[in-house]
């Protein structure tokens, strides 16, 4: 969360809260309803708290933890009247309707705010694509397909001018999440000093400081047999005893991210490769709209930041296009076919994607007109959030 304009976030806080467990007898405290943390505090304040994450997979799962969670947000860490903001929310693709109302309600009625919109994350990654400098402006700008790929899931989103194509999402079970747990496994197997008490921060810190995407498997394990010296040790330190170890990285360096391109070799459960689910994603699309969609593929979200996984996910959706034309003008020699192009983006804000698409959108002047306002709600209701109007600002 953060302010429109800035190019990061101010705040990264864990969607977890921490609150009181219900006592069976005595009398309520009157200051019970707000004893209560967020994040990392959250994290802490486990003795005789309840934990709960109010949003799973991207859909809010407990609207009343949800609204003390924002509630903390805005007073405790952004610390301003809500009042005289506008908010601009996000939605994971096919969020429920009711949902957006529910969220209207909490914002208009709770919070009191003069202006809501609630925009479709992939499209706000398109966005920051664009403000990025990675695709020139136009009328139909906002039109590619977006990859996002966080801790827990990756979703394949198409999206043609600013609307999503609901039927052509597709979602992958395998993310950032899995890599962490196949490096763990790969460490014990081979004997690494891996204490269980933090073997999850290693893990991740390893995924995160040496991962990368390689070019072809059986060259990489060749190059590595043959220089040693690609074998890095690092240090570590136990948190408790503060002692120091070290624990050499190896293969697992290129196989964790190999589960994108190769997910047979680590479950038997799904086994087709990333650039085969984008594919099928876009031909199920409508045949006017692929060649757009092909020509612009877009990254969001920290699982797709490995070095080279864009030219990866390039080059062999490049083949696999390559080979369908060319036996269709085998098939077909008279027919007048021109080749697609595939173009896969990253830039400098692809961790942050959607948050920076909003930042930016959202402090465009001409975008004010497209938020919901206080009085349109007490008119109306809640059910003006069921449709957000498609911005045609960029």
């Amino acid at each position: 969360m953060g302010f429109s304009g800035n190019s990061e976030p101010n705040f990264l806080i864990p969607s977890l809260i921490s609150t009181l467990e219900e006592k069976k007898e005595g009398k309520r405290s009157d200051v019970e309803d707000l004893d209560f943390f967020i994040g990392e505090e959250a994290a802490i304040k486990r003795h005789n708290y309840n934990l709960d994450y109010p949003v799973r997979q991207g859909i809010v799962a407990n609207w009343d933890n949800m609204e003390k969670y924002w509630q903390r947000c805005v007073f405790q860490y952004l610390r301003v009247d809500p009042e005289e903001h506008y908010f601009l929310l996000t939605e994971p693709p096919l969020n429920t309707p009711e949902n957006r109302e529910f969220t209207a309600e909490i914002m208009f009625e709770t919070f009191n705010v003069p202006g809501l919109y609630i925009a479709v994350q992939a499209v706000l990654a398109l966005c920051a694509a664009i403000f990025s400098g990675k695709k020139k402006a136009a009328k139909s700008a906002v039109t590619g397909t977006v990859i996002d790929s966080g801790d827990g899931v990756t979703h394949i989103i198409p999206v043609v001018e600013g609307y999503v194509i609901g039927s052509c999402i597709k979602h992958i079970p395998l993310a950032g999440r899995d890599i962490t747990n196949f490096v763990i496994d790969t460490l014990r197997a081979r004997g690494e000093p891996l204490n269980s008490d933090f073997a999850l921060e290693i893990a991740r810190a390893i995924k995160e400081r040496y991962s990368y995407v390689c070019k072809d498997l059986v060259p990489e394990f060749e190059d590595y047999d043959k220089n040693p010296s690609k074998i890095v040790a690092h240090q570590f330190t136990n948190p408790k005893t503060q002692e120091k170890f070290k624990i050499d990285v190896g293969y697992e360096r290129f196989l964790g991210p190999e589960i994108f391109f190769s997910p047979e070799i680590f479950s038997s459960d799904f086994a087709v490769p990333l650039p085969e689910v984008v594919d099928q994603s876009i031909q199920a699309c409508p045949i006017d709209t692929r060649r757009a969609l092909y020509d612009f593929v877009t990254l969001s979200g920290g699982t797709t930041m490995f070095k080279d996984f864009d030219k990866r996910l390039q080059r062999d959706l490049k083949r696999k296009l390559t080979a369908r034309y060319d036996y269709t003008k085998a098939k077909y020699p008279d027919m007048d076919i021109k080749p697609l192009t595939v173009n896969v983006v990253g830039h400098a804000f692809q961790r942050f994607a959607v948050w920076f698409g909003g930042s930016m959108l959202s402090s465009l002047p001409e975008f004010i007109g497209s938020f919901h306002k206080k009085a349109e709600y007490q008119e109306k209701g809640p059910r003006i959030a069921r449709s957000n109007p498609v911005f045609n600002v960029v």
